[in-house]
């Protein structure tokens, strides 16, 4: 489906490539109905505050209230905001979500005395509930995770206050996120055709694929001229961001805003460390890679609106959705038909939301409630790019859909960390089958060339970001300012670290820290970095191993949250705590640039 001209209304979309939150709710009226319920039981789990350790039996109840409380907010938030997410200019379901938000920070209150008081019991009687209540040991993993908490959790009066504050420190975000999606817009240009073009979220992409050197300079110009215009607004959002979670970091007795991010997963600082340390050992192969682009693309300069148009540019290789969808099936075939069966009933029965909308939020995402199935978001253009995108949302899908089927509701929302690992062992297994199957040898150079690029995108990239983030809450935790300037200077010099001497780095692109979602989910993007890497060797394995190997790699989707992301990865045969992962996906790298090299 292509749109050249303006967007079309959400009302223009056919329902065959919409989503279906009809199996959510099937209207506002069961939506409110629940609404009303936990308003109801928030009185409830109140009823429980001082009780917690007079019995095994006090205990469980609390326990399994507080699961179908969340359970039920859960999916009651996931509707709202999948809703507004189709339109943000809808203002029905801009009130719908920031209902939701509200009624989230009001449980997230009522319950806020539910570990303390926990944490509260004495170990000997706690393992003595444990052993009087059978039904007590589905809770085991969660209370010893409870108890490792103990050191950074406050009393239940301070909790209270903690939770009551959501509705003020997620501001930061809820405001950057309404620019972006809602008013921001950018100055249309003369696309390929010589005609005009709006530019948006999801045309941006395509557009820096032109093979029109002048459509991707226009495209780059008109979307940062429109950030640069707000670059004081969005320096002291982001600002506020850090301050947030540094507030947070020090409320908690941890030593640093990253320590408290990584707290979360039990992942030591090392892990965080050992990916920059590596990535930056091996930069010199990112500084090969950009030399041999420029020198394919036959440039004298290369600039930062030439890092995605492919180097062989003869390739025109337009991918409809369909295709796309038959593309990634074949892909994921090594995974066993029961992975393949249920990925082919999601894509027929509304779990993809496939094209671009006016106000539709841009990127895509895997989401859904517990109960009900997941859905994938996409802003699908007919490219090889978007193949990959929905082969990565539909890992995380199926992630969803095994640990939903397998875990109870307190297990089954697996950490991001394991996360980037299903995803992007889907994308490693596409790539795989394109590269064996494909025998046009210009396309195949073009595989090789997009899978150094999905490299450069989610190690070298991701791993930049990363190092942005420590340096910008490390700045604020020594007590200076994030300034417009700052922020600029220091994602300059990032780049040019990371991209080398071959690259002009453009001012454009010192406002691109103005405008990534992921920064207001503090060390959120490194995991992008270590899951590539884990799902590089869990792949090789696939490939070579076979049945043993998909067996214990279809056992790690199905735990879900059950045990610590180590751990989980561990089993499945993957050790994060070294460099190694790191290293073996970076001798890839290596080996594909050796590839790319002989077969031009």
């Amino acid at each position: 489906m292509k749109n050249q001209g303006g967007l079309p209304s959400r009302d223009d979309l056919p329902a065959e490539n919409k989503w279906r939150l009809e199996d959510i709710y099937t209207g506002l009226e069961q939506w409110e109905q629940d609404f009303s319920q936990i308003q109801e039981m928030i009185d409830t789990i109140g009823s429980y505050r001082g009780r917690l350790g007079e019995s095994a039996d006090t205990l469980l109840k609390a326990l399994r209230l507080q699961d179908n409380i969340q359970e039920i907010t859960e999916r009651i938030y996931t509707y709202a905001r999948m809703r507004r997410d189709e339109d943000n200019t809808n203002n029905a379901y801009q009130a719908l979500t920031d209902r939701a938000e509200g009624l989230s920070t009001r449980i997230h209150a009522a319950q806020s005395f539910i570990v303390p008081e926990i944490l509260e019991i004495p170990q000997e009687a706690l393992e003595g509930f444990l052993q009087e209540k059978q039904d007590l040991s589905l809770y085991n993993f969660a209370l010893s995770e409870l108890t490792r908490q103990k050191p950074h959790t406050l009393s239940p009066a301070e909790e209270s206050i903690i939770a009551r504050a959501g509705d003020v420190t997620t501001a930061p975000a809820s405001i950057f996120r309404m620019i972006n999606n809602a008013d921001i817009t950018f100055p249309p240009i003369r696309g390929d055709a010589g005609k005009e073009v709006e530019v948006t979220h999801g045309r941006y992409g395509q557009l820096m694929e032109s093979k029109d050197r002048r459509v991707r300079q226009e495209a780059f110009s008109s979307l940062y001229s429109s950030y640069g215009k707000l670059k004081n607004t969005l320096a002291a959002t982001l600002n506020s961001s850090v301050k947030k979670d540094i507030f947070y970091s020090k409320v908690r007795n941890h030593p640093s805003a990253l320590e408290a991010s990584l707290f979360a997963d039990n992942i030591p600082p090392e892990v965080y460390q050992n990916l920059i340390g590596t990535v930056r050992q091996n930069l010199g192969s990112m500084h090969r890679y950009m030399a041999l682009r420029k020198k394919l693309l036959g440039l004298d300069e290369m600039h930062m609106y030439d890092l995605y148009v492919p180097v062989v540019r003869e390739v025109k290789w337009e991918i409809t959705y369909p295709e796309a969808v038959a593309m990634v099936s074949r892909g994921l075939a090594p995974l066993g038909g029961d992975y393949g069966e249920t990925a082919a009933r999601g894509f027929a029965s509304g779990w993809v939301d496939v094209y671009e909308n006016r106000g539709k939020t841009s990127g895509a995402y895997s989401w859904g409630p517990y109960g009900v199935h997941p859905y994938i978001l996409m802003n699908y253009q007919d490219n090889l790019n978007n193949v990959f995108t929905l082969a990565h949302e539909t890992g995380h899908a199926m992630h969803s859909y095994y640990s939903y089927q397998e875990q109870p509701y307190v297990y089954a929302h697996y950490k991001i960390f394991t996360a980037e690992v299903a995803s992007t062992v889907n994308e490693s297994l596409l790539m795989a089958h394109l590269l064996k199957t494909v025998t046009d040898r210009d396309k195949k150079v073009y595989l090789i060339n997009h899978y150094l690029e999905q490299f450069r995108g989610t190690v070298f990239r991701q791993t930049m970001f990363a190092e942005f983030e420590k340096m910008i809450h490390e700045r604020v935790e020594a007590g200076e300012a994030l300034t417009p300037q700052y922020l600029c200077n220091a994602y300059h010099q990032l780049n040019a670290d990371y991209h080398g001497p071959e690259m002009v780095v453009d001012p454009e692109i010192h406002l691109e820290w103005s405008r990534i979602p992921h920064f207001y989910s503090a060390f959120y993007v490194y995991k992008y970095a270590t899951g590539f890497s884990a799902a590089t060797a869990l792949t090789r394995r696939i490939l070579e191993d076979g049945h043993p190997a998909v067996s214990r790699y279809l056992d790690f989707l199905k735990k879900g949250d059950s045990d610590y992301p180590l751990n989980l990865l561990q089993t499945a045969g993957v050790d994060m705590t070294t460099p190694t992962p790191i290293q073996e996906a970076l001798d890839l790298f290596k080996s594909l640039l050796d590839q790319l090299e002989k077969s031009l």
